[in-house]
């Protein structure tokens, strides 16, 4: 059961309508952790404001898609799940991959730069960061600046992860691809 209300438009106080309307004009996400967010407009707003950042920034959509889909997986987080498995499968990340994700396996990624994305996110995720091995061949495939965005997002994307579990913040009933237990 969701521990958060959500606070509906005509509720909301000048700041929180503020950055919520901004937030709708540009295009961002409104639901999900971001229930949550808007009690805090300045959070909502950075939060809008790096998500279109690292969005924009040198990773892939394809590459992003990874990197959220192992976030989500590792945290559990039902709800970012459901929203980053409906956008890889919009920009054409297979199936199989998401699959593999939820499984806990490595998913068969023939781009190097894709494989390195999903090796640095579950590694950072699951030793709390990179060994000198694996920091050396992300950094020579993906280049420095690309491996601080890929840093960036398992952050980032992580903080939406914990907000989201944290106030259990559901994903529609009829989820086609749940998170596997």
């Amino acid at each position: 059961m969701q521990r958060i209300a959500i606070i509906e438009r005509a509720n909301m106080n000048a700041e929180q309508a503020r950055v919520y309307d901004a937030a709708q004009k540009a295009g961002g996400p409104l639901g999900g952790p971001y229930y949550a967010y808007i009690r805090l407009p300045g959070l909502f707003e950075a939060a809008q404001n790096l998500r279109a950042y690292l969005g924009s920034g040198p990773l892939s959509g394809r590459e992003r898609q990874i990197v959220n889909l192992v976030v989500a997986r590792h945290w559990n987080a039902q709800y970012p799940w459901f929203a980053q498995v409906r956008a890889s499968l919009a920009i054409g990340l297979p199936q199989a991959v998401i699959d593999a994700i939820n499984a806990r396996r490595t998913p068969d990624l023939a781009d190097a730069r894709e494989q390195s994305c999903f090796v640095v996110a579950r590694d950072m995720l699951a030793h709390k960061g990179l060994s000198d091995a694996v920091y050396a061949a992300a950094e020579r495939v993906l280049g420095l600046e690309h491996l601080v965005a890929l840093v960036a997002a398992v952050g980032n994307f992580s903080m939406t992860c914990l907000t989201a579990a944290t106030f259990q913040i559901a994903p529609p009933v009829d989820n086609p691809t749940p998170l596997a237990d």
